[in-house]
């Protein structure tokens, strides 16, 4: 099978394009937005290939995977083929509702009543990577579907020799209070922490939170990105709405104990055994800095995390799950 799929977001396009399938992923000269390509900080096989746009009409193409909305006009334009009704298609929904976006021809509507700008459309099925976001969004006459994360595994390696604890976020500054980065300097205050992600590098500055209580580190590759957050006693996370970082579950298999906000999907991808939830801010700062201090106790925790997230979120089920759901779009 043969599958065109836009580089959007690299952790889950990389468990993606380790299926069988070929994956065909558009390539432009300034490699922006719409042409990433081929990632330089993840590991990708050779079965995911570089395509210029105006090479697309002549390659043979089974089905689109489309994770943004404007894409349905990209293939159109690209392919010369109509997603959903001259190929098949599905689109993926990795981001939580919020405010229905103005350039989607919808009426303006919040949670819990945003439809998805899918909504009237029968032909495209919609595959939620969580099932909060399915319970959440109003997909209308879209047929929908869950497919969970799947990760490819980095290993144990949980040192812990550092009592700092790890959080990564991309763009902590743009995203502000939907990633939770106005509750770092709170828990900064409780536990060293070690930022890691894209445009990272001026967050203590901004945040104001002195630059021994918050280590960045840039947009490191993703094997260094996991041996260094190895290093960390423990994981935070403090996103409110999204849907469940990857990072998160890569923390859990790498063996780290997680603190983490109730919200979303969290609740759901966290046991009590693997870690510490809850809504309560100062609860998550005191979780922290025990586990931080309390190493036999964070390494047990840690070894559940990883137990956990290896049977939930392995990359073969993933992979599974999606080989079969492409099957049946195609068929």
């Amino acid at each position: 099978m043969r599958v065109l799929m836009w580089h959007v977001h690299g952790s889950w396009a990389t468990s993606f394009v380790h299926g069988p399938q070929t994956t065909l992923v558009p390539v432009t000269p300034d490699r922006g937005p719409d042409g990433k390509g081929r990632p330089d900080t993840f590991h990708w096989p050779d079965r995911a290939v570089e395509v210029p746009p105006e090479r697309l009409r002549g390659e043979d193409v089974d089905a689109v995977v489309l994770q943004r909305p404007h894409e349905l006009r990209l293939a159109e334009e690209w392919l010369g083929r109509r997603p959903g009704r001259d190929v098949p298609a599905v689109y993926v929904e990795h981001d939580t509702p919020r405010r229905t976006p103005s350039d989607v021809g919808l009426p303006e509507e919040v949670v819990p009543d945003s439809r998805h700008f899918l909504h009237d459309r029968s032909d495209i099925p919609v595959v939620h990577v969580t099932h909060f976001n399915q319970l959440f969004w109003n997909c209308g006459r879209a047929p929908t579907t869950v497919i969970e994360h799947g990760v490819v595994d980095p290993g144990y390696r949980y040192t812990a020799e550092l009592p700092r604890a790890g959080v990564v976020i991309n763009d902590p500054l743009r995203r502000g209070r939907v990633a939770g980065a106005d509750l770092l300097a709170g828990l900064a205050a409780a536990v060293p922490l070690d930022l890691f992600g894209m445009n990272v590098t001026g967050a203590p500055e901004r945040l104001g939170i002195p630059h021994e209580s918050l280590w960045t580190f840039e947009d490191l590759p993703q094997a260094s990105m996991h041996e260094q957050l190895a290093r960390r006693r423990v994981y935070v996370h403090p996103y409110r709405w999204t849907s469940l970082g990857l990072a998160l579950i890569e923390a859990m298999m790498l063996g780290l104990p997680v603190v983490a906000l109730a919200t979303t999907e969290a609740v759901e991808a966290v046991p009590p055994e693997a870690g510490v939830l809850s809504t309560r801010v100062a609860a998550l700062a005191d979780a922290a800095r025990t586990l931080a201090s309390d190493p036999p106790r964070a390494r047990q925790m840690g070894k559940e995390a990883r137990a956990h997230a290896v049977d939930r979120y392995g990359l073969a089920r993933f992979l599974r799950d999606w080989r079969r759901t492409l099957q049946e779009v195609t068929r």
